[in-house]
């Protein structure tokens, strides 16, 4: 099964030479420092602007309310001046607003998977006491009410699959 986690370690920051290794550190710490930096704008109302470049010379931003924005509000553009600061707090309302219809939205998409999770282990159940080897061969009797459309579902998009290599294989033919 391959050996254990050695778990969270401390690491030498110095440079990484192995490409795969700079690549997989930079993407984990590159989300690390996006959320950081999003929950600092949140929490403290912060106007925060982080634009980070990749290895392979790609750019990745993150403003709030927008990169441009702070950036204008730390060298404004001839023309640019805002002396009312009403637009800051109308900036923060539709930030909030933005992160909290993001947190609602990973909610509704994790409670989809639990429920999706759910309905797999009672059609892998079903599938166990009917003496099949795939999931089709589920015993329907022993579905509720929640798993049938999922199965309906699942059962249409493969055959829908199998019709679509039946017609590639007709048309090489």
């Amino acid at each position: 099964m391959g050996r254990p986690s050695k778990g969270r370690q401390r690491i030498e920051i110095r440079l990484i030479k192995d490409a795969d290794r700079l690549e997989v550190t930079f993407s984990k710490r590159k989300s690390g420092l996006l959320k950081k930096a999003s929950e600092l704008s949140l929490l403290c109302g912060a106007h925060v602007a982080f634009v980070v470049f990749s290895p392979g010379g790609r750019a990745f931003a993150l403003g709030t309310p927008s990169v441009d924005h702070v950036l204008r509000r730390f060298d404004p553009l001839p023309g640019d001046e805002d002396g009312d600061g009403v637009s800051a707090i109308a900036d923060r309302g539709a930030v909030e607003a933005i992160v909290r219809r993001t947190e609602e939205t990973k909610a509704r998409v994790e409670a989809e998977k639990i429920r999706m999770d759910a309905v797999g282990e009672k059609v892998r159940q079903a599938m166990t006491k009917a003496g099949g080897k795939f999931w089709w061969e589920a015993d329907v009797e022993a579905l509720g009410e929640a798993e049938l459309p999922e199965f309906a579902r699942a059962l249409r998009r493969l055959r829908d699959n199998v019709q679509r290599h039946v017609d590639l294989m007709l048309a090489s033919a």
